[in-house]
Parts: C-alpha cells; structure tokens; sequence
C-alpha cells in the first residue's frame, strides 16, 4: 500500500516518471 501511494507522490513530482510508476503498479 506505501508504494502504491508513494507512486502516487511520485506522479505530482515528477510527472511523466511517476505516471509510469504507477502504470507498472497496476
């Protein structure tokens, strides 16, 4: 659960990275 909402933080900070992030989480 941390790193999905981590993931989350992510996306805001860094954008197109953290959208790929989560993309890979789900």
């Amino acid at each position: 659960r941390l790193k999905k909402k981590y993931g989350i933080v992510t996306a805001c900070v860094g954008g197109g990275q953290g959208i790929a992030g989560i993309i890979e989480n789900l």
